[in-house]
């Protein structure tokens, strides 16, 4: 048995040696795991074949493909960094258009807009499907550009461009008419012959206000399976949230606002989503659905991918107001979020510890949920940006959360009396972790390690952790916990107060979880009322004029250009209460 073994490891060691001998054959190994999507592993394979060896003819496009594996984790800086490498090290390389091409997206997705532009131009423009590919792009990332003046100083440096002419004389449309710059408008719309038409029917700057407006809301109620008894159902969040919207509903009634709230069962069941696909096909196609002024939802992904098109195609306005995933407004004009989406919530944490944190090297820890990871990389692009130094980031699962702890709080040196006094990890030799999950099985391991320090790492994570009820909520306040707190409402709010007694009025006892969906339900319809009311029906445009609107029970909704709500609390607590960090 013992020969075997040998005999295992021998072959193992010799075939780690042949691969690194091989350069051919570690690239195509690299090739297939970028092919399969597994971008950790492609990278790893393809970073030794980044080394310069006169054996090697892969290292341009090992570099090339590391930047590319880089980029489909969402490690944006990673991959432009190393593309600017390429440019640097390797200028006569034949695929220089294709990395210019890259940057460009690079820096479009981040909103340097002029910096892509400048690579866009060393693209060649050899054929009509590179022409066609580069103007797709082009148009894409301009249409998302708000500010008419970006637009304007990008026009001056490129005035023989139609796409960046058009792209500005669509922005000056959408602005309020009294800011429209109307002669700088009809100079573009003349230079290039555009047809006015699209512009005079878009219609943006007319807000439609109704007598009564048409709510729809797309949820699984499951009333078939509705039993009149007093235990818990399946689907109770949803009917708290939706308990919340009538509540809303009734106070908004009584300003004046005339909402129809009208439900609609999706019937949406995991072991039977074809059959739950089929039931929102038929909700789509009645009359009553096709006229509405607003839809709530769908919740769910495989149902938001059938609504998205319906939207679009009727110019009906969609919100989710739970979700923060960014998929749900995809590229539909008419799709918002009434959450911050993952993204701005990892952005803000990091502009966060910039300002408050005086230690600028963090850390990240996430788990292995997409949204955890997307939210760890959107956090490091930002952080880095912002000059913050994230000295460690890494995902864990639920058989890998131990190594937190070894990670945190591996004692190196002991007092008398056996407590530890140092760690592998140097007391406050970082500032912050930022932690992207929800799962107790690795946040708790976070604090549990950072309370056995008792340094002065600042922890940030996230509002849903306070439900958990095996934690110590004094924890919390020792360690001085930051939590991103999108639905936080002050105990002491006034409006809040009368809504804890209406809903006791009518249940006879007050939920003690955090996460209340019957409050988030009141605050998320209190907004969208009053929305409607002041905005019109698109209260988008209005909502991104004004960039802010008050809120009832939480901070309030402020648009940006994710259309998403991006601002929100980050709470603490002090003395006991949890409150919001100004």
């Amino acid at each position: 048995m013992q020969i075997r073994s040998v005999i295992v490891v021998i072959l193992w060691g010799c075939s780690l040696f042949a691969t690194a001998q091989d350069p051919k054959r570690q690239y195509k190994s690299a090739k297939e795991f970028y092919a399969s999507g597994k971008y950790n592993l492609a990278m790893e394979m393809f970073k030794p074949l980044m080394t310069y060896d006169k054996n090697n003819p892969y290292t341009e496009y090992a570099a090339f493909y590391y930047a590319m594996s880089a980029l489909g984790q969402n490690y944006q800086t990673v991959a432009r960094d190393m593309l600017l490498q390429i440019r640097k090290l390797y200028p006569s390389w034949d695929q220089q258009g294709e990395v210019s091409f890259w940057l460009a997206k690079i820096y479009f997705d981040r909103n340097e807009y002029f910096q892509a532009m400048n690579m866009l131009k060393e693209v060649p423009q050899e054929d009509f499907i590179e022409i066609e590919r580069i103007t797709n792009m082009k148009r894409h990332y301009l249409a998302r550009i708000s500010d008419p003046e970006v637009l304007r100083m990008m026009w001056e440096e490129y005035p023989r461009d139609p796409d960046v002419a058009t792209a500005l004389a669509w922005a000056i449309t959408r602005q309020p008419t009294a800011n429209q710059d109307r002669e700088l408008f009809e100079t573009v719309v003349e230079q290039f012959q555009m047809p006015r038409k699209p512009f005079e029917d878009a219609a943006l700057n007319k807000p439609i206000y109704r007598d009564q407006y048409h709510v729809s809301v797309l949820f699984p109620f499951l009333a078939a399976t509705l039993e009149p008894s007093p235990n818990k159902k399946q689907n109770q969040l949803v009917l708290d949230l939706y308990e919340g919207m009538r509540m809303a509903n009734d106070s908004l009634s009584k300003e004046g606002i005339k909402i129809n709230l009208l439900a609609y069962d999706t019937e949406r069941n995991p072991n039977e989503l074809e059959r739950s696909k089929n039931v929102v096909k038929s909700l789509m196609e009645t009359e009553e659905l096709k006229n509405t002024d607003l839809l709530v939802g769908p919740l769910f992904p495989e149902e938001m991918k059938l609504v998205q098109p319906f939207s679009e195609q009727h110019e009906i306005n969609m919100i989710n107001p739970v979700s923060s995933n960014s998929e749900f407004v995809g590229q539909n004009p008419y799709a918002m979020l009434y959450q911050p989406s993952v993204e701005t919530m990892a952005s803000r944490s990091a502009e966060l510890l910039q300002a408050k944190i005086r230690n600028k090297k963090c850390m990240v820890m996430y788990g292995d949920k997409s949204r955890d990871s997307i939210m760890a990389a959107n956090f490091v692009n930002r952080a880095k940006d912002l000059g913050l130094n994230v000295v460690w980031a890494e995902k864990f699962t639920k058989e890998t959360a131990s190594r937190i702890i070894s990670i945190l709080a591996t004692p190196t040196e002991f007092d008398e009396f056996k407590n530890p006094t140092q760690f592998k990890m140097a007391l406050d030799s970082v500032g912050s972790i930022f932690v992207a999950s929800d799962d107790p099985l690795i946040y708790t391991k976070v604090i549990s390690s950072v309370e056995t320090r008792g340094d002065s790492l600042v922890i940030v994570g996230s509002e849903s952790w306070l439900d958990n009820t095996s934690v110590d909520l004094t924890k919390y306040e020792r360690l001085h916990i930051l939590l991103m707190a999108p639905t936080f409402t002050p105990l002491r709010n006034p409006a809040y107060l009368n809504f804890r007694r209406s809903y006791i009025r009518s249940h006879g006892s007050f939920p003690s979880q955090y996460m209340n969906y019957t409050k988030l339900g009141y605050d998320f319809m209190m907004f969208t009322g009053r929305a409607l009311k002041k905005y019109g029906v698109y209260f988008q445009d209005g909502l991104r004029q004004d960039k802010q609107m008050p809120g009832w029970l939480s901070k309030g909704y402020t648009w940006s250009d994710r259309r998403d709500n991006g601002d929100f609390p980050f709470v603490y607590f002090s003395n006991g209460e949890l409150i919001s960090l100004n």
